[in-house]
């Protein structure tokens, strides 16, 4: 993809202030674009966006996504070209804990958000980000395809499923067009697990890894034999970047696509927390304590991404060993007080390099 087709474009983000929201942020302002973001405030303390400041760079609107008349007011002050549908409610545990507010985030929240692009006027490209968990999981070897059945079994899985369902019926009942293509395109980004620096939300293997090490204790695993496609959040960011633009140029693109690493980026638990133990280069333990009456989680997921990748000539560019050294490097900038804006800006580059 060109970043510079981002140049002068207004962008529309939700969930900017989350993790991946504040690294597209900060992607988006280095290209030129004019961003506005609607979210609630970060939902952790620490978090990326307060860290680095990138509410001075962008037009930040706090709001909820379940409010429509706000999302609408922000929307339509904005008048954006390219919307990015980030904000969500994404850990699996919390959604055991919080279903109603899962189900009301995830699936209502996506529903305002079409509902706001549709009577706002010059959007020209529209993505819906979910999860590679909407599929029904079979724990098959092989990766799932984006025909696969969805059918999410915990409440985050499954309202992501519906979000899926609600895109697809807003493709077709308002945004359908003539001849198979769109009036609007709107496509749906279905991403493996993200790590990276800044990433301090609970429930998450790498910033348990991060509190740990921080904290100089043992790192606890409660389920090191469950496999993941992981990827460095830049890898799923420049993704949705790239589907946004070139669906954009050619409406007739819009779709849902698989967003995940090789074969080689599918990580057992246990192995993914030995890497961050070799990157952070010494001191720190691994702690197996698994928890015998846990809600379910699956234990095995992969993603075939054959389709993005013939479409688009798309192809991942770190392995999850450099992901890892990546989170750590940021990781250290940050204990050490120094310029995480900087360091961000090294890795975006690198990665484009």
């Amino acid at each position: 993809m060109d970043v510079n087709f981002y140049r002068g474009k207004r962008v529309f983000i939700t969930g900017h202030t989350g993790f991946k929201g504040a690294w597209l942020c900060h992607i988006l302002r280095a290209a030129g674009a004019e961003v506005t973001g609607y979210a609630l405030a970060p939902p952790t303390t620490p978090n990326l966006f307060d860290l680095t400041g990138i509410a001075a760079d962008v037009h930040s609107v706090i709001g909820d996504i379940r409010d429509l008349q706000g999302l609408q007011a922000a929307m339509d002050s904005a008048k954006p070209e390219i919307v990015l549908h980030l904000a969500a409610q994404p850990i699996v545990r919390e959604s055991y804990q919080s279903p109603v507010y899962t189900y009301e985030t995830n699936v209502m929240g996506t529903v305002n958000v079409l509902e706001c692009v549709r009577h706002c006027a010059g959007v020209w490209s529209v993505v819906n980000v979910t999860t590679d968990k909407v599929y029904l999981n079979r724990e098959w070897p092989w990766g799932y395809r984006e025909h696969e059945e969805l059918k999410g079994l915990d409440p985050y899985s499954n309202s992501k499923s519906c979000s899926e369902l609600v895109t697809y019926s807003y493709r077709h009942s308002f945004f359908a067009g003539r001849d198979g293509v769109p009036s609007l395109p709107v496509s749906t980004a279905r991403a493996g697990n993200v790590i990276g620096g800044g990433d301090f939300a609970k429930d998450r293997i790498i910033p348990d890894c991060v509190r740990a090490a921080v904290a100089g204790k043992p790192i606890i695993v409660r389920n090191p034999a469950s496999t993941r496609p992981y990827q460095h959040v830049l890898e799923p960011l420049f993704a949705y970047l790239m589907i946004a633009q070139r669906q954009a140029e050619d409406p007739a693109l819009a779709d849902s696509y698989n967003v995940g690493p090789d074969d080689e980026g599918c990580f057992a638990t246990g192995a993914l927390v030995d890497t961050f133990i070799r990157a952070w280069d010494g001191g720190l333990q691994r702690l197996d304590q698994p928890e015998p009456n846990a809600a379910h989680e699956a234990n095995f997921l992969k993603l075939d991404c054959a389709k993005l990748k013939t479409v688009f000539g798309w192809q991942p560019r770190w392995t999850l060993p450099i992901a890892v050294q990546k989170t750590v490097d940021w990781t250290k900038c940050w204990q050490s007080g120094g310029d995480l804006n900087a360091c961000m800006a090294e890795q975006i580059e690198e990665y484009l390099g």
